[in-house]
């Protein structure tokens, strides 16, 4: 009875995977059925542009996000400097500002009618044109925004590095005559690689999912070139093929990021680690240190929540009649999201505990791989898929009623409703809550588990008598962060929501392109509050492990 139970759950996990993978399913498929007009259209017109500028775009990030997040985690790591433990925070929080809010609100600070060039003409007597200065609106203005919020990626995967990194090992460095700086390219940085390229390929995967800040930028990639191709021409197959493209770009940088870590393994000392033995830096080099560390935080969230809390106090947008039901839809859907997206991580990773065979460990992993594909990629699926159930569904209860006599106008299901994004969002992820899940169950020794069979309890009374208490804190992390992440979410939101159906990100979004920036800011403000939340967890849980 209790290996039927179990076989039955892990069914349950295969139906879910399967499901789940139905989106991805549909792209592939649809973009094997596309006409070559279109094609060939994109090919002679816009493709190139899309190719170059997103391989530009990850270039530029790459390079950015690895030289604001590596040094700072090396010093805030095996360096002691004024203001460490605080800037060891600080460099966290740009985490909760989404790419496309900061984009809005650096356009507002350095756009011509801002205060900086404002100030500028005011000062110098120069007019339009007469004088240069860095246009925001551009390719390099985007790599600039994406940086100062991916960096932290990075920034955690290294400073997690070089604290494990044993001591004893730059101690001896140390005694051969390399200095600090010299230890840290010759000896520390070799050895951090692994786990650089881990949060490098994170946050290059986050680029290439971004829509808000590159359409925003007026730049052509891969998601606007989605967006665009989807509702511009109605193909949606052309669509799913541009998606397929940039898919092959993610796959790129995931055989890439494991293919980088293969056969490298480091041990450490646990007892006599780097965070022991810090190097204490005075004077000129501390100053540098203070300021090297506190320049991405500044200008990665300091400076811009500032800016938009200051709108947000000048704007109406707070008074309107709108905006508490915006901020209610928002935080209903996130948290129905949240909800229904660990409630599938728990059968997943329970599943795997109780019957670790091929097909759950496949269906496991290939959920995982949710958060990697881009929001634009599975809501093209979803709304294909569910347009299609919606017509086979509404063809057959309209045949039923008509032959009862009775003429309905059924209408759809699930196409444009809460559903589809609801879809999307468990979908996307996942994976968050998943992982989350996972590392709990994996604190929880089996024998508990051995004890309570014996004494009769079914496999589900074991996860809900046992498993749940003691997960209390993983499901609660796994709440926070995916409620969080819906939050923020824009393409998926903006492709499959509701007919007048909006939310925190999508109106932050709207306003903006309307360049109504002062208005904006309460939406945006309140994203970036409530992400400052799971942000400020991370951190805690960092300061207890070490």
């Amino acid at each position: 009875m209790l290996r039927l139970r179990a076989n039955r759950l892990t069914s349950i996990a295969l139906l879910v995977a399967l499901l789940l993978a139905t989106p991805i399913l549909v792209v592939l498929v649809q973009s094997t059925l596309g006409t070559e007009e279109v094609w060939r259209h994109l090919w002679d017109t816009v493709l190139f542009d899309y190719v170059s500028n997103s391989l530009w775009l990850v270039l530029g990030v790459g390079v950015c996000v690895l030289l604001l997040g590596v040094p700072a985690a090396w010093l805030v790591a095996c360096c002691e400097f004024p203001f460490r433990r605080l800037l060891t925070v600080l460099l966290l929080l740009p985490m909760a500002m989404p790419a496309y809010i900061i984009a809005y609100t650096y356009t507002g600070i350095f756009d011509f009618a801002g205060p900086v060039q404002t100030l500028l003409r005011d000062l110098s007597g120069l007019g339009y044109g007469e004088y240069w200065f860095f246009e925001i609106r551009s390719l390099p203005g985007a790599i600039m925004m994406l940086a100062l919020v991916l960096y932290p990626y990075v920034f955690l995967m290294s400073r997690a590095a070089f604290i494990s990194q044993p001591g004893n090992i730059l101690d001896a460095s140390r005694s051969l005559g390399l200095s600090p700086i010299q230890g840290f390219f010759k000896v520390a940085l070799p050895m951090a690689r692994p786990a650089i390229v881990a949060g490098l390929s994170l946050a290059l995967m986050e680029t290439l999912a971004d829509y808000g800040t590159v359409e925003y930028f007026g730049i052509a990639t891969f998601t606007t070139g989605i967006f665009r191709t989807f509702y511009g021409f109605g193909d949606t197959a052309a669509a799913a093929q541009l998606a397929m493209l940039l898919l092959s770009f993610v796959l790129v940088l995931l055989v890439t990021e494991k293919y980088s870590r293969r056969k490298i393994i480091y041990f450490s000392a646990a007892e006599h680690t780097t965070s022991n033995n810090r190097h204490e830096l005075r004077g000129g080099w501390g100053a540098l240190a203070t300021l090297a560390c506190a320049i991405p935080s500044l200008f990665g969230f300091v400076l811009p929540a500032a800016m938009l809390l200051f709108w947000s106090l000048g704007s109406e947008e707070l008074a309107s009649a709108a905006f508490p039901t915006i901020a209610w839809n928002s935080f209903s859907l996130a948290g129905m999201a949240a909800l229904i997206s660990v409630l599938l991580a728990l059968i997943m990773a329970y599943a795997l505990r109780i019957h670790k065979n091929t097909v759950t460990r496949a269906a496991v992993q290939f959920v995982s791989m949710g958060y990697a594909l881009p929001g634009t990629i599975i809501a093209i699926g979803v709304l294909v898929a569910l347009t299609w159930v919606d017509h086979q569904l509404v063809a057959r209860v309209e045949a039923a009623l008509n032959h009862a006599g009775a003429d309905i106008d059924f209408g759809l299901l699930f196409s444009g409703t809460l559903v589809a994004l609801l879809f999307a969002y468990t979908v996307r992820f996942l994976a968050i809550s998943l992982g989350a899940v996972q590392s709990g169950l994996q604190a929880i020794k089996p024998s508990l588990d051995q004890s309570a069979r014996t004494l009769g309890h079914t496999p589900v009374q074991v996860l809900r008598k046992v498993h749940l208490p003691l997960l209390k804190g993983s499901v609660l992390t796994a709440l926070l962060i995916v409620f969080v992440d819906v939050l923020k979410e824009l393409p998926a939101t903006l492709m499959l929501r509701p007919f007048n159906f909006n939310t925190l990100a999508v109106r932050a979004y709207e306003l903006a392109s309307d360049e109504r920036l002062v208005d904006a800011a309460p939406a945006s403000l309140m994203i970036v509050l409530v992400g400052l939340l799971p942000v400020l967890l991370l951190n805690r849980s960092i300061a207890k492990s070490h």
